[in-house]
């Protein structure tokens, strides 16, 4: 048998080169390595883990250009009822060092002619390179970027360049978005990128209903409440293909609790399905999909699993582990 190498992710100590506010409660640094060496090549809508404590790991998008091999940069929002994530990175500060895992992407950019991107406070962070890929690819696209307030809406500077193409939004000065003159005619051929508060991300999905498959790319904060599984969950066996082990997932465990507990290397984050670390392979077996990351053709072709909140729904499970 043909073994398959590991492939391992960058994982290493970069420099914060610059921290700047943008907007009120929004932090900007920008990252690079101490010696001056490119960084991995991400693309639009790609997100890096900052390893922020021993169990403090956060994932938050890169907003820079992907034509800079030598700084990444992140834009982060300090939250009242922060776990700590935001709390820590805000009290960063230019010349400190910070780990950094990834990049990784669980929201990439498709082809289109045309595209309608729907921000929401801190959600503008993916779309500022994927409005750049658009302009640069000449599609057709319009932004439409909502906020508490004007001074709270981070990077508006840098979207002035587009002129009319951008609507901005402030809360207290326009009210809402009106999504349903944004999304209440269905519009082949354009592709819907939405990011930001759950609310925001629930309505644009549900003015999507009536649209062409495939048309709405989302991606969530946290996560989306799953359907509880009929008559509660069961045991499964798990099966480690690589590690050779076979191991009992219980009622109340997830496979990755189980995984670590067997001494097992698997790597996670959020633990919510929604980051996308602990994405898996599958050799057999029908999951129960309850992650907030993939999408409906993606779960129907069941090749992978977020470990951290996916279940089996038959007795038995195997994975590349």
């Amino acid at each position: 048998m043909t073994t398959q190498p590991i492939v391992r992710e960058f994982e290493a100590d970069l420099t914060i080169v610059e921290a700047v506010e943008s907007a009120t409660d929004v932090l900007t640094l920008t990252l690079a390595a101490s010696d001056g060496s490119a960084l991995p090549p991400w693309t639009p809508g790609a997100h890096v883990d900052l390893v922020l404590g021993p169990d403090l790991v956060r994932q938050y998008s890169l907003c820079g250009s992907p034509a800079d091999s030598g700084r990444w940069r992140v834009g982060v929002l300090r939250t009242p009822d922060s776990r700590g994530g935001s709390k820590a990175v805000h009290e960063l500060t230019a010349g400190a060092t910070v780990r950094v895992r990834g990049p990784r992407n669980h929201f990439p950019m498709v082809a289109s002619p045309r595209y309608l991107f729907i921000a929401g406070g801190i959600g503008i962070t993916p779309m500022l390179p994927m409005i750049a890929e658009a302009e640069a690819s000449g599609a057709d696209w319009r932004l439409v970027y909502g906020g508490r307030t004007r001074s709270s809406m981070a990077f508006v500077d840098e979207l002035a360049v587009y002129g009319d193409k951008v609507t901005l939004l402030p809360q207290d000065e326009a009210g809402l978005p009106d999504l349903d003159a944004l999304l209440g005619t269905p519009e082949p051929g354009t592709l819907v990128y939405t990011c930001g508060p759950t609310g925001l991300l629930d309505a644009v999905e549900a003015g999507c209903a009536g649209w062409p498959a495939g048309s709405l790319h989302l991606e969530r904060f946290s996560a989306k409440a799953a359907e509880p599984a009929e008559g509660g969950d069961k045991e499964f066996e798990l099966v480690l293909q690589r590690s050779g082990l076979t191991l009992t997932v219980p009622p109340d465990k997830s496979i990755f609790e189980v995984c670590r507990a067997a001494g097992v290397s698997v790597v996670g984050s959020c633990l919510e399905g929604v980051c996308g670390t602990c994405e898996t392979e599958i050799i057999e077996g029908e999951v129960d999909h309850r992650d907030s990351i993939l999408n409906d053709e993606e779960k129907e072709s069941n090749e992978f699993l977020m470990i951290c909140v996916s279940r089996c729904r038959e007795d038995r499970l195997t994975l590349d582990l």
